[in-house]
């Protein structure tokens, strides 16, 4: 079992004890009742008031207390120096300041207000260009990092203001600066274990790179039940349609970020197989859902004719055989691919894994790595607020590798850009359901939470942010 799928376990227990509470205390109303008939009235006011306070604030998915400290560390050579607000504004001793720090992060101590247990507490911050907020875990009360990544010169100007809402910032700030090149400038390569997730990670990246490719390892096939439903599909029918839908997307969208097709490659193997694969490299593995077991099915739109093609066979030795080449053959400076430790989707971890491997024998070397967290294994709604919005650090309650960061700002246009893409991907196309509808409407109208009108999917809230993130991964 994942970590993620313990987690969730864990959660779904706690709920379950808080459920049954109301339940005790619903038979003590029901009790009462049988004596005083009169009270009865009140049971479904009760019954709907309970799933009201369900929805509104225990329907997050939050595997760790609000009240731990985010466990970052960053290289030796990073820019650190202190800082302090004073009325509001930020300052710090501009003598040491480099000139060329792209991304910053600010490090501060939230402390909940008594409304940041019921509302999402809020860090605002001001120039006289824009307004940005980032907003943090109900409760909060520890480290967090801030992202101020494209206000360099406001900070040398002394014109960022920080205010917060429903919380407050104690104790002494620090200042974390990067200096990195601008790698949209290089070649570059993003590897999507699935189709979206070179979108909702690098589309303000690859987007703006005149030489980029985009390698997508599986179909994506599984989890079909919409189509199934729909269309009045077999399970086996709706997840071959699934794939050859996803597979085409992993093709087609990319040219909406200006990616020449030939530069988009579909490897077709399968969903949550890509771990059996790695444990087994010589044995073929098949789609769980689908019944297909031949790759090249789904590879009809692929330019460039790949190792596997000779059989179609889904192993992790032809996988790696056909990454290989695709290395050898883009010749990437940059390679965009999932954080290990962060991510905890087990396909985007083997891609990982599937990278440093085939990086042990390709005679080209990229220079550069810079890994994204798509998935979280501790909270689903990281990046936490509305979209169009900052990114602040997700949490990391246990010890990461301390890699730089990379954390560049999207002009709006680009932002527009990356909803249209995501608008495209038909995974994130399925309507909500009534239940998933009737939370955000609670949560809209009783906690003030806020939704992109570009598309209903949370991913068109999480991923579409005014900066992109990624970890910088330094290379042996």
């Amino acid at each position: 079992m994942s970590k993620k799928q313990q987690l969730l376990k864990k959660h779904r227990q706690k709920k379950r004890l808080i459920l049954i509470g109301f339940a005790i205390y619903l038979l003590a109303w029901i009790i009462a009742c049988f004596f005083v008939p009169f009270l009865a009235c009140f049971i479904p006011f009760i019954i709907i008031g309970i799933w009201i306070i369900h929805e509104a604030w225990l329907a997050d998915h939050l595997f760790y207390s609000p009240k731990q400290d985010y466990l970052y560390n960053f290289p030796a050579n990073t820019f650190t120096v202190a800082a302090q607000l004073q009325q509001d504004t930020l300052q710090i001793d501009l003598d040491n300041l480099p000139d060329n720090l792209d991304t910053l992060f600010l490090a501060v101590n939230l402390k909940t207000s008594f409304m940041g247990h019921l509302l999402d507490p809020q860090v605002i911050i001001k120039t006289n260009q824009l307004t940005d907020r980032q907003d943090f875990e109900r409760g909060v009360q520890g480290l967090r990092y801030i992202n101020l990544s494209g206000l360099a010169d406001e900070l040398q100007q002394g014109t960022i203001s920080i205010s917060t809402k429903h919380c407050h910032i104690k104790g002494e700030l620090i200042l974390y600066g990067f200096t990195n090149p601008d790698y949209s400038q290089q070649r570059m390569m993003v590897i999507a274990p699935h189709a979206d997730d070179a979108e909702l990670a690098a589309f303000g990246q690859y987007s703006q790179c005149s030489d980029a490719s985009i390698i997508t390892l599986t179909q994506g096939e599984i989890e079909a039940e919409y189509y199934q439903q729909t269309l009045n599909l077999t399970k086996q029918e709706a997840a071959q349609l699934k794939g050859r839908l996803r597979s085409w997307d992993s093709i087609a969208i990319p040219l909406w970020g200006g990616v020449n097709p030939s530069n988009s490659v579909q490897l077709g193997y399968y969903c949550l197989q890509l771990k059996a694969m790695h444990q087994q490299p010589e044995q073929s593995f098949g789609s769980k859902e689908s019944g297909e077991t031949d790759t090249r099915l789904v590879r009809l739109f692929n330019s460039l004719p790949l190792p596997s093609d000779n059989d179609g066979l889904a192993t992790w030795h032809n996988l790696k055989n056909d990454l290989t080449l695709l290395i050898e053959h883009f010749k990437p400076e940059v390679i965009i691919m999932p954080h290990p430790q962060l991510d905890p989707h087990e396909d985007h971890v083997e891609a990982s894994l599937l990278v440093e491997e085939v990086l042990q024998t390709t005679t080209w070397q990229p220079s550069t790595q810079l890994l994204y967290a798509n998935h979280l294994h501790d909270n689903d709604r990281w990046p936490m607020g509305p979209a169009y919005k900052g990114i602040a650090l997700p949490p990391a309650v246990d010890p990461l590798p301390a890699y730089a960061l990379w954390s560049p700002v999207l002009s709006k246009q680009t932002q527009l850009n990356k909803a249209m893409a995501l608008a495209m991907e038909h995974d994130l196309q399925p309507p909500l359901s009534i239940k998933r509808r009737l939370r955000r409407l609670i949560q809209s109208l009783i906690t003030e939470r806020e939704h992109p009108p570009a598309g209903e999917n949370e991913f068109f809230r999480k991923a579409v942010r005014s900066h992109e993130l990624f970890w910088v991964k330094p290379r042996q």
